[in-house]
């Protein structure tokens, strides 16, 4: 697949003509928006263990963050050609309250199914504001410049994942874990009111178009039977049981029916023709694979931290600090630098490196890894995530015209959120296999009277200290293989780096004269 050689059109490269004042006040409200998407997830984690063990339901855990992202992840890419084609304002602001309406209901849910559902709410308004903000960025901002700014949205998500693990550790040991979800009313409406007045200078769209409703309609089910494949494989039915096969063959066929459908369709919800860049199509590669490592990382790490090293919810939450100031430091570094130089190709490749050292190293932990050794695990795995996750949205947007800057934001979106969709349901399942295994063959399935799936750290604080040494064992043994497996997925992401060319960024001023590429530093 070659790289496109075309000009990108005027608008791709100019922007809208925004000044730096008003990409300022104008990112006033998306960074509201972004903090608001991304502080949701973090503040459920820490409150995790305690939900599950008041509704019931270990088998149900990795659903109340895949349900989230699943809906996320269908959405996303409808969510980005809806902008295309009506403007991003209105469809921002419609996201921002499915969102408000989903937490709402969370917080109001009375059983599992009803969280998971509500979950799934959530997710399809959360899918709108992640592709909205970027889209935003992309439609304004050319590219050569975007790097500047996206290197400090890209440092509110870390903001967002310190500050929502403390605000839910917080809220579960002081308050219910339901104002875990109530907390996003107050943010969400200076979110509404703030978008709607600083985003009135953004193209209306075109009007009235045709919806592309039978490619939804197909994503949606091949994306689901997927994820339900990996959910529920192994675990619920047989790798071989009729239900696994039945699903293998759903997915099979939606994916290429919804492939025919999209190339027929006038205005399709995800064009194909994105993919015919090479370094789109990599970049897409990248955000999928560092999706799948970074939530199986977030989402399961306050297991090994409440359960074995005794720290309370919010403490949790604390100790997932020096990941989350690592992203945050080298997003901004690495967009400042981006800014100055034009050159990017590096900074995919070594942020792999780390993520895959990073996953490694959290694989070895045992029941005496000391929290300090954590944290400097943790420092490595943000600094590869820092260094990926910019650098795979200025790469794929580089590759776009503006025509498809919505689409094309959301195809690469959504192959994020599908790379954590189906990182935390196998991981997910991976931990709890191990997990129960553990406990069984310990001979102390019950925990000292205790099911495994309605365990806390509460309870087992109250158990017996034999109990509780099996069931941390037992942890630490889901918690290992998790990782590891983790680290070879996210290994993968090094060889798709490798593949990326270097591609002058457009727009902005134009980088210093160099000497053509040798091959010697095609591989810098």
């Amino acid at each position: 697949m070659a790289e496109s050689a075309a000009p990108a059109r005027p608008d791709a490269e100019e922007g809208l003509g925004f000044s730096h004042r008003e990409i300022m006040v104008t990112m006033s409200g998306l960074v509201i928006a972004m903090l608001l998407a991304q502080l949701d997830n973090m503040i459920v984690a820490p409150a995790l263990p305690t939900i599950v063990g008041d509704l019931g339901g270990l088998e149900h855990l990795s659903w109340v963050t895949t349900g989230y992202i699943l809906a996320t992840t269908i959405a996303t890419p409808i969510w980005g050609k809806l902008g295309d084609l009506f403007g991003r304002r209105i469809t921002f602001v419609a996201a921002v309250a499915l969102f408000l309406v989903g937490s709402v209901l969370c917080g109001m849910a009375h059983n599992m199914a009803e969280l998971v559902a509500f979950r799934g709410v959530q997710g399809l308004g959360a899918g709108g504001l992640i592709v909205g903000v970027l889209s935003i960025i992309g439609e304004m901002i050319p590219p050569r410049d975007r790097s500047r700014y996206q290197g400090v949205m890209m440092a509110v998500m870390p903001v967002a994942m310190i500050g929502g693990p403390l605000i839910g550790g917080f809220i579960t040991d002081h308050l219910s874990w339901r104002w875990a979800f109530y907390v996003n009313l107050p943010l969400g409406i200076v979110t509404l009111v703030v978008s709607w007045i600083t985003l009135a200078r953004l193209p209306k769209g075109k009007g009235a178009a045709r919806i592309d409703w039978l490619g939804t309609a197909l994503l949606t089910v091949w994306i689901t039977a997927l994820v339900l494949i990996t959910t529920w494989g192994g675990t619920e039915y047989d790798w071989t049981s009729p239900q696994i096969l039945g699903l293998i063959a759903l997915t099979l066929a939606g994916l290429v029916a919804f492939i025919l459908v999209e190339r027929r369709q006038a205005e399709p919800i995800m064009p194909l023709r994105v993919f015919k860049s090479r370094n789109f199509t990599l970049a897409g590669a990248i955000a999928f694979i560092s999706g799948f490592a970074l939530f199986g990382a977030i989402g399961y790490l306050p297991q090994y931290q409440q359960f074995v090293q005794g720290s309370s919810a919010t403490n949790s939450g604390l100790l997932l600090m020096p990941m989350m100031a690592s992203v945050m430091v080298v997003s901004i570094l690495v967009g400042n630098l981006i800014g100055r130089t034009g050159r990017y190709r590096i900074y995919p490749i070594a942020g792999s490196a780390l993520v895959v050292l990073g996953m490694f190293l959290f694989s070895t932990v045992d029941l005496h890894t000391s929290k300090t050794l954590t944290a400097l695990y943790m420092v490595i795995l943000g600094a590869g995530m820092g260094g990926i996750m910019q650098p795979s949205t200025l790469i794929a947007q580089n590759s776009l015209e503006m025509r498809d800057i919505g689409a094309g934001t959301g195809v690469s979106t959504f192959l994020r959120n599908m790379g954590s969709s189906l990182g935390v349901s196998i991981l997910g399942a991976i931990y709890a296999h191990h997990l129960t295994d553990s406990l069984a063959t310990a001979g102390a399935g019950a925990g000292g009277g205790v099911s495994a799936s309605s365990m806390t750290p509460a309870v087992m604080r109250n158990l017996p200290e034999t109990a509780q040494h099996l069931f941390q064992q037992a942890v630490t043994d889901g918690i290992g293989p998790l990782f590891l497996w983790g680290s070879a997925v996210a290994a993968i992401g090094i060889v798709v780096a490798l593949f990326v060319r270097h591609v002058p960024l457009r727009g902005g001023k134009p980088a210093a004269p160099a000497k053509p590429e040798t091959p010697a530093d095609a591989a810098a």
